[in-house]
């Protein structure tokens, strides 16, 4: 069956997100904009009356990398699937618009406005200010302080009354890290996807291990969690953070940490920023007092299943970039790490190579410290 091309794919979403405006906003002109780079959903943005907006679209339920590379079929049946998908209940969109409004409300977070949701695409208010990597990338000095003021403020507000039965009504596991990898890696098509990365056999090799890890690791304790926690989705208004893209679900305590680490330290192999040392300094700061704040028995275990989650996210995402097709448009991060793909490779490779269940945690954390500062300086 023949992939369908990504432009056909992109202007279908594209005629989707009108449609909606067109029923939110009946007597008003939506006018399209520039897309927003992304390998997993539709985001464009939009001028409707002359307010700005973001409309974002999720393409059958599956990143827009598996669509274009035709995980749901050709161009015809994508287009029936997604038909179908638009008006579910529980689509993607759907759970991210009632999960933004659960930032707001019973976690007294602050997130990024609704302003409307209609089959299948959801609308947002623009959010004026810095990211955390912006700000972490302009005052690298800062990684300790920024780091755990997001991630408690994000623990504070999730622990709250209410958010629990809230996530459990529209909780998006799709999001998660375990899953991600086990969609990609646990089945009969592994083999021929890693093919598709140009580093099959080593990207192969650290799928296993990974595997293996997460199998002697303990059953994880459970709470709620953001998901999707990366550092572009923290941005800083009047010295605060507002959210975006919420992947609420319930999950290991320390999956928020991993995912935001994952991403910092990515972006460094990818953009090799002079102040790299600093940052990776600031991420260790902030590890280490995050474990001293752990009853002792609880050291090592959490600290385990940090790092084999920061791989496994590194992992996911490396893959993701690396098998997108050809006219999808990715950010300039998702461009830089494609460049420098061998050497994030090699990082997985060596990082993987010691983990065993007699490693201890710290351990573990010290010698993926290690091997990205050699990917950093490579």
């Amino acid at each position: 069956m023949t992939p369908p091309p990504v432009a056909d794919v992109l202007a279908m979403a594209g005629e989707q997100v009108l449609d909606a405006a067109r029923i939110l906003w009946p007597d008003a002109l939506p006018v399209p904009g520039p897309l927003v780079p992304s390998v997993t959903s539709y985001v464009q943005h939009l001028r409707v009356d002359g307010r700005p907006l973001y409309a974002k679209l999720s393409v059958c339920g599956t990143s827009l990398v598996s669509v274009a590379s035709g995980a749901c079929g050709d161009l015809g049946t994508v287009r029936a699937r997604q038909a179908a998908y638009l008006t579910s209940p529980g689509s993607l969109m759907a759970r991210e618009a009632e999960q933004l409004r659960t930032l707001s409300g019973p976690a007294r977070l602050t997130a990024a406005p609704v302003a409307g949701y209609a089959r299948g695409v959801l609308f947002t208010g623009p959010v004026a200010g810095a990211t955390l990597a912006d700000l972490i990338k302009a005052e690298p000095g800062r990684t300790h302080e920024l780091l755990a003021l997001v991630l408690a403020d994000v623990a504070t507000g999730l622990a709250r009354d209410g958010v629990g039965e809230a996530v459990e009504r529209a909780a998006i596991r799709e999001r998660g890290i375990a899953g991600t990898f086990a969609r990609k890696f646990n089945g009969p098509s592994k083999a021929a996807y890693l093919r598709r990365t140009g580093h099959g056999p080593a990207l192969a090799a650290v799928a296993d291990r990974l595997r293996r890890a997460r199998r002697a690791l303990p059953t994880p304790g459970g709470g709620v969690i953001f998901g999707d926690l990366k550092p572009e989705h923290a941005v800083f208004f009047d010295d605060r953070p507002v959210y975006l893209d919420p992947g609420l679900m319930y999950g290991h305590p320390v999956a928020d940490t991993a995912k935001i680490v994952s991403r910092l330290l990515l972006a460094l192999v990818a953009g090799r920023p002079s102040a790299a040392d600093v940052v990776l300094a600031g991420v260790d700061s902030y590890v280490q007092a995050a474990v001293r704040r752990l009853p002792a028995v609880e050291r090592s275990g959490w600290m385990r299943e940090l790092v084999v989650l920061v791989l496994t996210d590194t992992l996911n995402i490396l893959t993701t970039y690396l098998t997108a097709p050809a006219g999808l448009p990715l950010s300039p991060q998702a461009a830089g790490v494609k460049d420098r793909a061998r050497h994030v490779a090699d990082l997985l490779d060596r990082a993987t190579a010691p983990l065993t269940p007699a490693t201890d945690g710290a351990t573990w954390w010290r010698l993926y410290l290690t091997h990205t500062r050699e990917a950093v300086a490579a």
